[in-house]
């Protein structure tokens, strides 16, 4: 049916409703929802979703917990509310077979079509207040396995009926077996191609930007960074240099930002305290323009990157945007090549809008760690900033000598005779943004994993150590919680 009213209103947007809904819609908000044609959106006012949470144990992406206060980026769709462009769902039609269960279908479309670039959204503008729900919608584990059997590789169906026995003591054979007779759906590469767009939501005002650059160490490689933005064809405001130092003798040794002339003001900070958290949130502090381009110290860009990047911003209405960002080399067959929501953030490839992370920081629990920026990009999620990411225009990134820790800190954990695994940063993040069953899925797979790579290879001598580095780990992440 959907098919066939999309084939009849071929641009149109299609809005779907339950009854209980339909003097709720909030239709005055829908131009500023779908700004696009490429944009996915619905509401479950329901306490649980239409899948399980045990869909956790096998994705461990920021798309699984929803923050249902804003609009947050998703693939998990409700039949409550919601709609999509036609000419998307004609795009799908030779894909997809149209099921009883409209839920599903629904969550089957933003699965596998959010990876080719349609945007996908659970959204509370799309209602009014919350209408009166009086029961709350059931889960059921037969369609859990039948969806994970045809979305994502088989042996996922395998660590479902094992996490869930695992962690929850459900022996689901009969739904695992179930899923067996159904096959993969897969969707065809750019198939969005023919559908143009251009967003009716204006995100750019004054149009100024300012660029954020944290250094250590890497004087002439941020002179090139500076000598590539005095050429953009799209000038910066600013330029907010953070450069540490930990030797308490030493003093700042970037004499050509003042012995030189350039085409915008640098505002440089020296600091003897080291850390990437505490360097970017200084230089965040100091942002002035409407927009800021969060870099690195060894990347080069084209004259027209910024140009470019305006371009790309002004045409799908976006305000956080992660640029690809390559070394030298680097396979073109391996490169993300498609615009999509992207589940991570680049802390030195990425323009994002100024307001939207004056509430935000770095955590500094992560300093020296690792997880920084995909925590960064969670707050944004989490503030109703979805981020996206765009394959152009690319930033090369050198990957210069001296990259990475280039001071070595002593960490709380580095003496213990139990390590801890994984991570402790690492487990900080799980902890700050996954759900229970993400992070004990994440168990799971760490436990067969890291099997392979470490000496011992008596099974339950190993089990006891990594249940004991997995404890360890725990501990010390909620150490780093609650770090100021």
């Amino acid at each position: 049916m959907v098919f066939k009213i999309a084939e009849e209103y071929p641009n149109e947007l299609i809005i779907w409703s339950c009854i209980d809904a339909k003097s709720n819609l909030n239709i005055s908000k829908f131009p500023d929802i779908f700004h696009h044609n490429k944009i996915m959106a619905s509401f479950n006012p329901f306490q649980n979703p239409f899948l399980p949470e045990g869909i956790g144990y096998i994705e461990e992406s920021p798309f699984i917990k929803i923050n249902k206060e804003v609009t947050y980026p998703t693939w998990q769709m409700s039949s409550y509310v919601g709609g999509i462009h036609a000419s998307v769902l004609i795009a799908l039609k030779t894909a997809f077979i149209e099921t009883k269960n409209f839920d599903y279908f629904l969550n089957s479309i933003s699965k596998l079509a959010m990876s080719e670039g349609l945007l996908c959204y659970s959204e509370p503008k799309l209602i009014i207040g919350f209408p009166n729900i009086t029961q709350n919608q059931t889960s059921n584990t037969f369609v859990l396995f039948r969806f994970v059997k045809q979305h994502y590789k088989t042996r996922w169906i395998f660590l479902l009926l094992l996490n869930l026995f695992l962690y929850e003591r459900k022996m689901a054979l009969l739904p695992f077996i179930s899923s067996l007779f159904y096959f993969k759906r897969k969707l065809k590469k750019n198939v969005f191609d023919e559908i143009r767009i251009k967003s009716e939501k204006k995100v750019i005002e004054s149009g100024t930007i300012d660029i954020l650059i944290p250094t250590i160490g890497r004087r002439e490689y941020l002179k090139d960074v500076l000598l590539d933005l005095s050429l953009q064809t799209y000038l910066p405001k600013n330029v907010i240099i953070v450069e540490q130092n930990p030797d308490l003798e030493k003093v700042s040794d970037l004499d050509y930002i003042t012995t030189e002339s350039w085409p915008f003001t640098i505002k440089h900070i020296f600091t003897h305290q080291p850390g990437a958290c505490n360097a970017r949130n200084l230089a965040m502090a100091e942002v002035k323009s409407e927009w800021v381009f969060m870099a690195d110290d060894d990347i080069r860009l084209e004259s027209l990157f910024l140009e470019e990047a305006f371009s790309v911003i002004e045409k799908d209405g976006a305000e956080q945007i992660t640029f690809g960002c390559y070394a030298p080399n680097y396979p073109q067959n391996t490169k993300l090549k498609q615009k999509a929501q992207w589940g991570s953030f680049g802390s030195g490839c990425s323009i994002v809008k100024s307001e939207n992370i004056k509430n935000i920081s770095y955590n500094p629990g992560f300093e020296f760690g690792y997880g920084e920026d995909t925590d960064f990009g969670m707050q944004l999620r989490n503030s109703g900033h979805d981020v996206l990411y765009a394959p152009k225009p690319e930033i090369l990134h050198l990957k210069a000598p001296m990259g990475g820790f280039r001071t070595k800190p002593v960490l709380a954990w580095q003496n213990d005779p139990v390590q801890p695994k994984p991570s402790p940063t690492v487990m900080l993040y799980k902890i700050l943004n996954l759900s229970k069953q993400q992070i004990e899925g994440y168990k799971t797979v760490l436990f067969f994993k890291f099997y392979k790579a470490q000496a011992i290879k008596n099974p339950f001598l190993y089990l006891s150590t990594f249940k004991k580095q997995w404890k360890q780990s725990m501990y010390w992440a909620n150490e780093l919680k609650n770090k100021k």
